[in-house]
Formats: structure tokens, C-alpha cells, sequence
């Protein structure tokens, strides 16, 4: 994806999402950054001058309609990056409904609404859709049901979407990381009770390069899936 791209990012306050934004806020390209408050915009508009931040709560998916109604959408859209995420580990008959809601809401709804306001854009600029997902997206362990129920949720629509959109010529990523140095990581191994080393986890530069590397492959190839694991 050569210079001045546009890319809508979520999750661009910490962690993976953070890296990828500093990697093509670096080299120039144009970032439009998803947010929740007016007070997380303010911050990230100064992390990352002349980037656009658009305001709306991912946990509240079904009021981003309202909310972008009241802001300026960009008007072309090469990459929307869906890496923001929250997780919520219990066993089954731990979870709440409210624990299932706010981790399917945040971590599939909202992108799937995402989405949908944007593939205008995508369409015309034969745009690139990105999920990042999670191992837990393949595969789902014991205290893990809620968070990756989500994550096999975003992998069908991901799916899905990648058939649907192919003749607009809208490429549609899934990157599933393992687990990834950041506070994320860090809330789960407080969950579980264990002590956290982020040296022993994946670095989210090293994800960030993977992410990259799937936009900017040229137009006769699309990464449809790609796992990324701790090498350690």
C-alpha cells in the first residue's frame, strides 16, 4: 500500500494497535483513530500529530451510528484496523450476561458495525480490512469461553465478508497473535494468578510487522489468515 494511505485504526492507544499506528504514522500516511471519549481523542491527537480521531464507544455498538452521525467520516479509506479488544476470563458458570455482552459487543459487533460504515470507502478505494484476532480464535480453553466465543465470531465474519466483498476488490485479513506483551496480557495473568514477564511474550512490534506486511503486499496476493506465535 504505497504513500498517503488512509487507515482507520482501533485499539491505537496501546499495544499492538499502538505499534501499527507509530509504524505508519512514521512513514507518512494519513491515520484516522478510533476512540471512545473526547478526552482519550485529545491524547492520541498529541501521541500522534495531524492524525484524526473519530469518537465512539465500542461497547455501545449500537449507538456508533449516532455518534459518527455527529462527526466528519473520512472520505477514503484504504485500511480499517479492527485491534482493539477486551477480555473477561471465568468459567461458564462464573460469567454474567454482562461479562458475554461486553466482550461480544467490543470485540465483534462493533467491528462487524465498523465495517459496515466504511466499505463505501473500501469499495472505491479497493481497501483492506484487518482483523486482529487471537489464538483464541481457533481454538478455546478452559475459562476462556466468553472472550473466545467472540473470537470465532470475528473469524465468520471475517470469513464471510472476505466472499461477500472480493468482487469490490476489498482484501480481508485475519491475523491470529499469541499472546502479546501489553496491559491486555498483563490483565490476563492477573486473572489467572500468575506472575507476568512481558519478555517472554510475543513484542507488539513484531505483530505490528506482520500486520504491515499484509497491506503492503501487492495487489496480485491477499493474506487471508496468519498466525503469529511466541517464538521463545
Amino acid at each position: 500500500m504505497a504513500g498517503m494511505a488512509t487507515h482507520v485504526i482501533t485499539g491505537a492507544g496501546s499495544g499492538i494497535g499502538a505499534a501499527v499506528a507509530r509504524r505508519l504514522h512514521a512513514r507518512g500516511d494519513d491515520l484516522v483513530l478510533h476512540v471512545r471519549d473526547a478526552g482519550r481523542a485529545k491524547e492520541l491527537a498529541a501521541e500522534f500529530p495531524g492524525a484524526k480521531t473519530l469518537v465512539g464507544d465500542l461497547a455501545e455498538p449500537d449507538r456508533l451510528s449516532w455518534a459518527f452521525s455527529h462527526q466528519t467520516l473520512p472520505d477514503r479509506v484504504d485500511s480499517l484496523l479492527h485491534i482493539a479488544g477486551v477480555v473477561d476470563l471465568g468459567r461458564v458458570d462464573e460469567l454474567t450476561p454482562k461479562s458475554w455482552h461486553h466482550q461480544l459487543d467490543v470485540n465483534l459487533v462493533a467491528p462487524a458495525e465498523l465495517t459496515r460504515h466504511f466499505l463505501p470507502q473500501l469499495r472505491a478505494a479497493r481497501g483492506h480490512v484487518v482483523f486482529v484476532n487471537s489464538g483464541a480464535g481457533l481454538s478455546a480453553h478452559a475459562q476462556w469461553s466468553a472472550y473466545a466465543a467472540s473470537k470465532h465470531g470475528l473469524k465468520a465474519l471475517a470469513d464471510a465478508l472476505r466472499e461477500e466483498e472480493h468482487a469490490h476488490g476489498v482484501r480481508v485479513t485475519s491475523v491470529y497473535p499469541g499472546r502479546t506483551a501489553g496491559p491486555m496480557q498483563a490483565k490476563v495473568h492477573q486473572q489467572e494468578g500468575k506472575e507476568y514477564d512481558p519478555s517472554q511474550w510475543i513484542d507488539p512490534e513484531s505483530v505490528a510487522t506482520t500486520i504491515l506486511m499484509c497491506l503492503d503486499l501487492p495487489r496480485d496476493a491477499e493474506v487471508n489468515d496468519l498466525t503469529v506465535r511466541p517464538g521463545r
